[in-house]
């Protein structure tokens, strides 16, 4: 099988475990920028920028609706620029996973309607973004966010919801056709007591709502509870080919791996379903390397990438900026904090439509045109801005017409070669 050359795999790195090249950084060969990304390092960069403050909910105004849905979309703003300039400022792997299991364990303010809430599950993904799988999983089952989206308030004891049950094993450890309904309505019963506050405030355990019988979940009988129920689905043989596979598909490649692949991946999990582990063990497999394991970055990816090389810092700029660069990721039909369903994102061809097109190009330009570029005059000069290893000859050519250097780097921000990370 032929490979990729070496720059091509650490630009590729850079893509999947960050979003791109840190303007400045220097060069570095494959294993150093993999002992970077996932070295025992914290973010300093990215963890010096604090986070939001005054995000709880406004006590209800029945009087005045719109006064509190101002509230609310102010607080979700501030809330998705501080994401976004972490992601810029991010130097590791952190940052990149957090995205990850954003999109995993999907979840929408446009139903929370709680910023702290989602500032709280965002902190806790990144807190065991490159940690162990178990802790995470557990952690999202009583998690408010999750909670509210997945209607978990109204499980209680004699009267269950299954939706958080039935999903939690569908699309956050098993994967569909690995458990069945019977399993989900006495998975029902173990995350019952478990109650959203008044006035926004988080998710508490009681007691009296909790159905204390046995149970029978995935051949196993007990009085489990949420954190018994996420252990028996993470024990069963299908959790880690799942969550390896979700991984794989968004990091690697959207061919499956093979059976010796996924053998070998399974070994660096291991038993305490350590990411950083199989991450390591994920980049190291000849498929990283293949030509043919180009994948689509996703708008956010894609925008924070172009951010970064054009030093620009959403929360420095203009509120009008901001705007127009919050819009942009909307039209493209991508924006932190707001997946469009439990399933996430879509990955692929899918972000290639005529109007993401459009709209990723009015953005580029737009970003483009707050940066100083007066040095940026060739092809080659853009492709060494975006971190870009070359252009086709079709994208040379094309670039070749433009002489202003805004709308060389704008359109060369919108190429194959820069969007597809290749």
């Amino acid at each position: 099988m032929t490979e990729i050359s070496e720059q091509a795999a650490v630009r590729r790195l850079n893509d999947r475990l960050g979003f791109g090249p840190a303007p400045g950084e220097p060069a570095l060969g494959f294993e150093e920028t993999v002992r970077r990304l996932l070295g025992p390092a914290a973010d300093a960069a990215a963890a010096a920028i604090a986070p939001p403050t005054g995000l709880a909910p406004p006590p209800r105004d029945k009087e005045n609706k719109k006064a509190d849905r101002q509230t609310r979309t102010a607080q979700e703003r501030k809330l998705t620029v501080w994401w976004l300039d972490r992601m810029v400022a991010g130097r590791t792997a952190s940052e990149r996973l957090t995205w990850f299991w954003h999109g995993h364990f999907a979840t929408s303010n446009q139903k929370v309607r709680n910023a702290a809430w989602m500032l709280a599950q965002n902190q806790t993904q990144r807190q065991h973004a490159l940690g162990r799988f178990g802790d995470l999983a557990t952690a999202m089952i009583v998690d408010s966010a999750t909670i509210r989206w997945l209607d978990g308030q109204r499980n209680r004891k004699g009267s269950p919801n299954e939706n958080l049950a039935r999903e939690f094993l569908e699309l956050f450890t098993l994967g569909i056709g690995h458990y069945a309904e019977k399993d989900v309505a006495e998975g029902a019963r173990c995350l019952t007591g478990w109650v959203l506050g008044k006035d926004g405030k988080p998710a508490t355990f009681r007691r009296q709502r909790f159905d204390s019988g046995t149970k029978t979940v995935l051949g196993r009988s007990g009085n489990f509870d949420a954190k018994g129920y996420a252990g028996l689905a993470l024990a069963r043989p299908e959790s880690a080919p799942f969550v390896i596979g979700r991984l794989w598909f968004r990091l690697v490649s959207a061919t499956p791996p093979d059976a010796a692949t996924l053998a070998r991946l399974q070994t660096a999990y291991g038993a305490e379903r350590n990411v950083k582990s199989l991450l390591t063990a994920m980049v190291g497999e000849a498929a990283f390397r293949d030509p043919a394991s180009a994948l689509v970055k996703q708008p956010v990816e894609w925008a924070v990438g172009l951010l970064r090389a054009l030093r620009l810092t959403p929360g420095k700029l203009e509120q009008q900026e901001q705007t127009k660069l919050l819009a942009g990721l909307r039209g493209m039909g991508q924006l932190s904090f707001r997946p469009p369903s439990v399933g996430g994102w879509p990955s692929g061809a899918s972000w290639l439509t005529t109007s993401a097109g459009v709209t990723r190009l009015q953005l580029a330009q737009h970003l483009a045109g707050l940066s100083d570029l007066g040095a940026i005059k060739s092809a080659d000069a853009a492709a060494d801005l975006l971190g870009v290893d070359g252009w086709s000859a079709r994208t040379k050519a094309a670039l070749a017409q433009v002489k202003a250097p805004a709308q060389l780097v704008a359109i060369a921000a919108c190429a194959p070669e820069y969007v597809v990370s290749g």
